[in-house]
């Protein structure tokens, strides 16, 4: 965030109110003015001055700048349009209606856009057990080393808990419970208030569901990876099988969905059935194999479709170090490895696909 907050400057209580209750969701601090004069130390230093329509009907001798909203109730009149004109207003916002832009600009101050748009990737179990909540885990590991960080969210509200998973259960911070965003959001802010893993080389925020099975709304979750994105993060979504409106907001977005696929036939006709549903809203589907290649099953999963994105051999004592409460992280060790490759092809076909 600039050094500089923006300024607000609103005598009616309510709009006020309301201006402060957007910019708190943005996770964007201001300083607050009674008046135009009284404001005229930060007017030319602030990023973005905000002013209700009492502010704007008496402008002082300021000098014209560009950054103006106007925030108004209801739909404005051509009164108010005229005092924008005259004040030099860039944008006039009407409550509760354009909630979402002011939210916008407020989150633009908070986090200016990355230079390279973040990643959104989903991964889904082929069948029950199949390790998706492991492997997102851990590609969301791999990913947070990298400069822009990531974001690992649970959106299977019925699972035992990504928390639980990586011995956060008793990590104080925010579950999907408490998390109600709309429009746009501070994903700087959000991952601040979750429980964190710590790793080599930082923490990974991770958003969790709650203990009682509450999931994800679709108006947050929609947020976070818009914020996500533009802030550069790679936010990986771990997915429920019977996909919810949660899962599909994430499916339309992703630049990557993964399907864990174990190498024994009946996990591959399983998966033949995820699969069915996953392609009705998303072609940007990757197989990752999770067994030995020379199993009779491995021919079978090779048949399914989307193209083989990682074949993954069982990693050793995976399951004993799981029910210890040791989440693995060898840096070597198949995980850690076929995370990395694939978030190497992942982001190389972002970048080819923006270009």
């Amino acid at each position: 965030m600039t050094e500089e907050r923006p300024l607000v400057i609103a005598a009616d209580e309510t709009v006020l109110d309301e201006i402060l209750r957007v910019a708190a969701v943005a996770g964007c601090e201001l300083v607050r003015a009674p008046d135009l004069t009284a404001a005229s130390r930060h007017w030319a230093r602030a990023p973005l001055v905000v002013l209700d329509e009492e502010a704007v009907r008496h402008p002082p001798a300021l000098p014209r700048r560009g950054g103006i909203l106007l925030v108004c109730k209801g739909s404005p009149g051509p009164a108010t349009w005229e005092h924008a004109f005259r004040g030099g207003v860039e944008r006039v916002i009407s409550l509760p209606d354009d909630e979402t832009a002011l939210a916008g600009a407020f989150a633009d101050i908070v986090e200016t856009p990355a230079k390279q748009p973040g990643l959104v990737l989903g991964v889904v179990g082929g069948r029950g057990g199949a390790g998706a909540s492991v492997f997102a885990a851990t590609l969301a590991l791999t990913a947070d080393r990298d400069p822009g960080g990531a974001l690992l969210v649970d959106c299977d509200p019925l699972s035992g808990g990504l928390d639980v998973l990586l011995g956060l259960e008793k990590t104080a911070g925010k579950r999907w419970p408490d998390v109600q965003l709309g429009g746009r959001a501070s994903v700087t802010s959000l991952a601040e208030s979750l429980p964190q893993r710590s790793h080599r080389r930082g923490s990974l925020p991770v958003l969790a569901s709650g203990p009682e099975g509450q999931g994800p709304d679709v108006e947050s979750l929609s947020a976070i990876l818009t914020s996500g994105r533009r802030a550069g993060r790679t936010v990986v979504c771990d997915l429920p099988r019977s996909l919810g409106e949660a899962s599909e907001e994430v499916l339309l977005r992703a630049d990557l969905v993964l399907l864990m696929v174990p190498l024994e036939i009946r996990a591959c006709l399983a998966a033949k059935k995820v699969l069915s549903r996953l392609s009705r809203l998303t072609a940007r589907i990757g197989l990752v194999a999770c067994g030995h290649s020379k199993d009779p099953a491995a021919r079978t999963a090779a048949l399914l479709g989307p193209p083989l994105m990682a074949s993954m051999p069982p990693e050793r004592n995976l399951w004993g170090a799981l029910e210890r409460a040791e989440f693995p992280t060898k840096p070597r060790g198949p995980l850690a490895t076929t995370a990395a490759d694939i978030l190497k092809i992942a982001r190389r076909e972002a970048q080819a696909a923006t270009r």
